[in-house]
């Protein structure tokens, strides 16, 4: 393979919603981030995986984390995340990334692969699984993103606005026509079903979720299975919005 895939993983402690969420504890020994981190590396076509965090001091503490794991990790812009981004894919010298925020510990590996394999394979410029954002039929918190580099710095070039600066990816899926996307559709609707960790209800629901799961990696089916078994955990955190962060930019600009 002449070709680097990076995994970079979005985080940082400054969290408005639920501050230093990412480090707070699932299961007595592990933290929100270790989740993310031990759930990707059973992904077969990731070669690195990076913690992508900012220049803040609070975030040293991250930095520090990395260190510890043995994880490889950048320091960059706060706001402008997209230019995290970049820097980092091209410090690392990434022919291709797949985007991960820190807030999704029960990130599918099995789904990262199918992403990574379709955009290899069909020779997109983009591919997901969270699409459209209003109505995507994945469970929220597996949603995972992979592009080329070539893709990432046209985005990064001709991005303009906050909201396409401070989420990434915006620019490439709102522009359809400079762009091969392909999206990765569940064949049943999850919608329903949140394990993200944004708010207090949704660390107790996946602090649940990791209790009852004996299994590693904690796959989506195995869940869906729990919710079956146990359908009154869905609404634990069930009056949650989904992509709240981005809708609120979008208003923000208008």
């Amino acid at each position: 393979m002449d070709f680097m895939i990076g995994c970079i993983i979005q985080a940082r402690l400054g969290s408005t919603r639920l501050p230093r969420k990412i480090m707070m504890d699932l299961d007595g020994e592990h933290s929100v981030l270790d989740y993310v981190v031990n759930q990707l590396k059973f992904c077969k076509h990731i070669d690195k995986i990076i913690i992508a965090t900012t220049t803040l001091k609070q975030d040293n503490l991250l930095v520090k984390y990395s260190k510890n794991g043995g994880l490889d990790y950048f320091c960059g812009d706060e706001n402008d995340v997209l230019d995290r981004f970049y820097q980092c894919a091209r410090n690392f010298s990434f022919s291709i990334i797949v985007r991960v925020t820190s807030d999704c510990p029960l990130i599918d590996p099995t789904i990262v692969d199918d992403v990574i394999n379709k955009f290899i394979k069909g020779n997109f410029d983009y591919a997901t699984n969270k699409l459209p954002l209003r109505h995507s039929k994945c469970p929220h918190g597996t949603e995972v993103e992979v592009f080329s580099f070539k893709t990432l710095e046209t985005t990064w070039l001709e991005s303009k606005k906050i909201s396409e600066r401070e989420h990434v990816t915006p620019y490439i899926y709102d522009n359809p026509k400079k762009f091969s996307i392909f999206n990765l559709n569940s064949k049943k609707d999850f919608s329903h079903m949140r394990y993200t960790v944004d708010r207090p209800k949704d660390l107790e629901l996946v602090q649940k979720i990791v209790k009852k799961i004996k299994t590693r990696p904690i796959l989506t089916e195995n869940i869906v299975k729990l919710f079956t078994a146990e359908p009154e955990l869905l609404l634990i955190n069930s009056e949650y919005i989904r992509n709240e962060g981005y809708f609120k930019s979008i208003l923000d600009e208008e």
